[in-house]
């Protein structure tokens, strides 16, 4: 299929090569695959074009943007103002970070599509290379000339396919994401964001009054806004290890292989199958498991405060926790669009420790109080690890052995003050009653 569509021998079936990228076969988006395709072909400069992903990310977002009356605005807005207050007596965190933010589908888009784009770059590359190399080897003696040629080529269009999947995927959760905080990672950055269209979907599954579905998710979006705000090293530190973690992923070359051998262009189910169920992506390697499992630790914490603190925040809310416990299974199962991004780049992150991470920050509070608790943001090396989960006797010890050391400073300090006061008030020494000799060549001693 490939081969006539670069030599120019016959046309390519769209609906063949969509199927064969897992993409819809409606006309419209044919078009919409052909035209990129034929854009990838078109460039000259090496690297995957990510425009493609948010391109096709807007339409698939345009076949349901949904809409929001203003009445509906006003009434997230107001319930966002009063979260704030109520968030407010709960932690200084951040307590100067900015407001809320009401989003569309589209604007959600446009504003996380980077984000996915880094954290699924190291898997796109990766997937280019093998796909280049595996069709290099196994085409036939005749096309082997024309493809020596067309390595360019073939990355591009296989970056183009992937950033289109991308796109696809990301397209999807613009309908399934309520706020900026809904995966953990710091989607958003130094803001807070709710999508009402999407908020409202959320609240007429459940028997709870809107208002207060409306004030509890923004309490928790605040709550996880105003943390990475105070921690301004936290969003880098997650980024950073989600891009260790899929700088770790290798294709398995032999399974592709398997496909490029078998590949039937009438039937190209095998292959979507491979690209969507992350068949391709080998088991993870002990460095990659490693990574992985403080990553998870790492958000388990992030969403453990987050949900210690938005409980206390919304104590006046009369259904908390049954809109507490819904949040809890979406987050712990994950929605269509969600697995499919997870299965495409390999990395599916829950933090399955939610429950007893949120059960230590509980714990601390109670020991040291919400201010002391919050310091352990101020720098990455005070960060909890998993074993404090389990037993938080150690920071609360730590965080109790500071406070103590601070005042036994205070005492010293006070100790080094009154020494100098004392210096400052002794006797100045008595002056010698012996002048020096003018004549005697001696220098004179020097005054004290």
């Amino acid at each position: 299929m490939l081969q006539k569509f670069l030599s120019g021998e016959g046309p390519i079936d769209p609906a063949r090569l969509a199927g064969a990228a897992g993409m819809p076969s409606d006309p419209a988006q044919l078009q919409a695959l052909m035209a990129q395709l034929q854009a990838a072909l078109a460039r000259t400069e090496d690297g995957i074009d990510w425009e493609a992903s948010r391109r096709q990310a807007a339409a698939v977002v345009q076949r349901d943007p949904g809409s929001v009356s203003s009445a509906e605005r006003d009434a997230v807005r107001q319930a966002a103002e009063l979260a704030a207050l109520w968030l407010s007596e709960t932690t200084d965190i951040g307590a100067a970070a900015t407001e809320l933010q009401l989003l569309s589908r589209q604007q959600w888009v446009d504003a996380t599509i980077p984000v996915w784009q880094e954290m699924s770059e190291p898997v796109a590359n990766s997937i280019s290379d093998a796909l280049t190399a595996a069709m290099q080897e196994h085409a036939p003696e005749e096309a082997q000339e024309m493809l020596a040629g067309a390595e360019r080529i073939l990355r591009n269009v296989g970056g183009t396919m992937f950033a289109m999947q991308l796109g696809n995927v990301v397209g999807q959760l613009a309908g399934e994401t309520v706020a900026g905080g809904d995966f953990g990672f710091p989607l958003l950055e130094g803001t807070a964001a709710l999508l009402p269209v999407n908020l409202r979907a959320v609240a007429e599954g459940l028997e709870i009054p809107e208002d207060q579905v409306r004030i509890w998710m923004s309490a928790r979006e605040l709550a996880h806004a105003r943390l990475f705000h105070h921690a301004r090293w936290l969003r880098l530190h997650v980024l950073s290890s989600v891009r260790e973690y899929a700088e770790g992923i290798r294709i398995d070359v032999d399974r592709l292989e398997e496909l490029a051998e078998s590949f039937d262009p009438t039937n190209p189910d095998e292959l979507r199958e491979a690209l969507k169920s992350g068949a391709l992506i080998p088991p993870k390697t002990p460095e990659q498991v490693e990574t992985l499992a403080r990553l998870e630790t790492t958000i388990a914490l992030i969403e453990g405060w987050v949900d210690a603190v938005t409980e206390t925040a919304t104590a006046r809310l009369p259904k908390r926790e049954s809109i507490a416990e819904m949040v809890r299974r979406r987050r712990a199962t994950g929605g269509p669009a969600e697995k499919a991004f997870g299965t495409l780049v390999g990395l599916e992150i829950r933090p399955r420790r939610l429950r007893e991470a949120a059960a230590f920050w509980r714990t601390v509070t109670d020991a040291v109080g919400a201010e002391v608790r919050d310091s352990l943001w101020d720098q990455p090396d005070l960060m909890p690890d998993g074993a404090d989960i389990d037993d938080p006797s150690r920071v609360i010890a730590r965080l109790q052995g500071a406070g103590e050391l601070d005042e036994m400073d205070l005492a010293l300090q006070e100790l080094l003050d009154d020494a100098e006061r004392a210096e400052g008030e002794a006797p100045a020494p008595a002056e010698a009653d012996d002048e020096p000799d003018e004549d005697s060549g001696e220098d004179a001693p020097p005054q004290r």
